[in-house]
């Protein structure tokens, strides 16, 4: 009796726990979302004050993850360990969508500060492809608290120049050269820490001479802790619509998108790509996490190729999709363009994650 009662409370204990919330999240495949295509709402990119094309055949497609879960919305164990022995889900600390001290209305925010910020920078990095000149003013948006710029320069202030040297604005001549913040950060760094190096501000409608003695960063490269923000002047007007969907990973097939609308020929050649990478105004494309259950829903979705930013490389090997998919590594956006070109006429080799 005694070993018939301490079973039964084995097993109802560990059934009891099976239901317990745990602080976990579900990563599963989510849509994707053809950035040349159509929804119920009209074109995904739509671009007034050029002329723009649409073109019948082929997908640039961004691509999405579904999460369950959260401080809201605990999952219990059970969930959250079936998940785990799937092979196209992934289980992810709470904490990192939901960091401490973070309200879910908080990271909601930044997810959509960051949805617009990677259209801001695709179109900027579309039009520098593309040749279409557009202007970058580099605008102070605050200072790093116990930096050397805190407290001196302000929020609101243009940085004119550095050094004497006229900060470059003028952007669509070239993607290796810098405009606007990303010249900024280059001309800074520059230095060394301990240097003193001269901003000329622009403070409402005066201008302001400053000397700073940089400090180093985290990487032990000279800073003076000003957070830049550009404000762009573009000469059309691109509106993207995805609706509920935030984060800044469909930057680079944003950028893609764009140069489709605003190029007679289509880039795709008929091919169905999708991707995920974020996108600097110069062009640069970073890494992002969950490439795994990304590459399940290309691949779902029919997607021939999965562009990827060289830095997630290394999870591309952990999906269900792998092998399923013609995956193209890329560091910036005109790899991305010379990877479709190569797709297109099927001349070349297309760069492979290593």
């Amino acid at each position: 009796m005694t070993l018939v009662v301490a079973l039964a409370l084995l097993v109802g204990l560990g059934y009891g726990s099976l239901s317990l919330p745990v602080p976990y999240l579900v990563a599963a495949p989510g849509l994707t979302l053809n950035t040349i295509g159509e929804t119920e709402r009209g074109s995904v990119i739509e671009i007034d004050g050029a002329e723009s094309y649409e073109h019948d055949d082929g997908m640039l497609s961004m691509v999405t993850v579904q999460y369950a879960g959260g401080p809201q919305h605990r999952l219990d164990l059970l969930t959250v360990v079936t998940a785990w022995l799937s092979p196209t889900q992934a289980v992810l600390p709470e904490e990192l969508l939901f960091p401490a001290g973070r309200s879910l209305e908080e990271v909601s925010q930044r997810q959509t500060v960051q949805m617009n910020s990677s259209q801001t920078n695709a179109t900027a990095a579309a039009l520098t492809q593309l040749g279409m000149a557009y202007e970058a003013v580099p605008v102070v948006s605050g200072t790093v608290e116990g930096m050397p710029a805190h407290g001196v320069v302000e929020s609101g202030d243009v940085i004119v120049a550095v050094d004497g040297e006229s900060v470059p604005t003028q952007g669509g001549d070239d993607p290796e050269t810098p405009v606007g913040s990303a010249a900024v950060v280059e001309m800074v760094g520059a230095h060394e820490p301990g240097d003193t190096i001269g901003l000329t501000l622009e403070r409402d409608g005066e201008a302001v001479e400053e000397e700073i003695t940089a400090a180093a960063n985290d990487t032990g490269d000279a800073a003076v802790g000003v957070l830049v923000a550009d404000q762009m002047d573009f000469p059309v007007d691109v509106e993207i619509t995805v609706g509920d969907i935030g984060g800044p990973s469909a930057g680079m097939m944003f950028a893609l998108g764009i140069m489709d609308r605003l190029s007679e020929e289509g880039l795709t050649g008929g091919a169905d790509v999708a991707g995920s990478g974020t996108i600097t105004a110069d062009g640069r494309v970073g890494g992002i996490s969950g490439i795994p259950q990304k590459m399940v829903s290309a691949q779902r979705d029919g997607a021939e190729y999965f562009f990827v930013a060289a830095e997630s490389c290394s999870q591309v090997a952990d999906s269900a999709a792998y092998g399923e998919l013609e995956v193209v590594r890329v560091e910036t956006l005109t790899d991305a363009v010379e990877a479709l070109e190569t797709i297109r006429t099927g001349e070349g080799e297309l760069p492979r994650c290593e």
